[in-house]
């Protein structure tokens, strides 16, 4: 199981079984990459595995950003599969990538097959290194909503909680709900165990957790 409560004060994430996915939406600019970056890192802390799979930020900054998050930790096994430049590339094609990097390169956000190969790779590669439990982090299904139809995004989606499960890791997935209609985003979170909202509150940024409990939790602060 999985414990999320570190980043999510909260009793309803302290065990989220492997294999489950969940999905972060919100409007612009109320954290929801944060959110998911500090889920992954709490993990590492914790000696699991990391992916993310960037569609805006090149790997360079995603590696960067996560260092410093992970500061002071040891042994980091952390993927990334950026999707917005040319080429392929892992751990030992590259001789200045250091040991428990692996950096798989996609031409494209809109290049779903290219994105699941890349996401494959990377999870063998954790893997192989002795990280048996890991989270993943998609940041944005909303890039990837210009680039192709929803219906083959939440396919994609789909399959991709099944490779989740067959690895034993869990999955956090980012979409701005200003940018789609409200019909686009219920077939999306229909591929999904559960949902993270969040919000900008009178005190600041705020949360709540629907699907993976009875009842949606209170909205909390984060």
């Amino acid at each position: 199981m999985y414990d999320l409560s570190n980043v999510l004060e909260t009793e309803a994430v302290s065990e989220i079984r492997p294999g489950t996915s969940v999905l972060i939406a919100g409007p612009a600019m109320t954290g929801k990459e944060n959110l998911a970056m500090e889920i992954l890192a709490d993990g590492s802390r914790q000696g699991e595995g990391a992916l993310v799979v960037t569609t805006g930020s090149d790997a360079d900054t995603v590696v960067e950003d996560y260092q410093e998050r992970v500061s002071g930790s040891n042994n980091i096994q952390f993927g990334v599969v950026d999707c917005r430049a040319e080429g392929s590339s892992g751990r030992g094609g590259n001789s200045d990538t250091p040991p428990g990097l692996y950096i798989h390169h996609v031409s494209s956000p809109g290049d779903l097959t290219g994105i699941g190969i890349g996401i494959t790779k990377c999870l063998e590669s954790l893997h192989g290194s002795g990280a048996t439990e890991g989270r993943l982090a998609l940041i944005s299904l909303s890039t990837m909503l210009t680039y192709t139809d929803r219906e083959t995004v939440f396919k994609f989606c789909h399959v991709l909680s099944s490779r989740l499960d067959a690895a034993g890791y869990i999955g956090v997935f980012t979409i701005d709900t200003g940018a789609h209609e409200e019909q686009t985003l219920q077939v999306l979170k229909q591929a999904f165990d559960g949902l993270i909202e969040v919000r900008e509150g009178d005190a600041g940024r705020e949360a709540r957790v629907l699907g993976i409990t009875d009842s949606p939790t209170d909205w909390a602060s984060i």
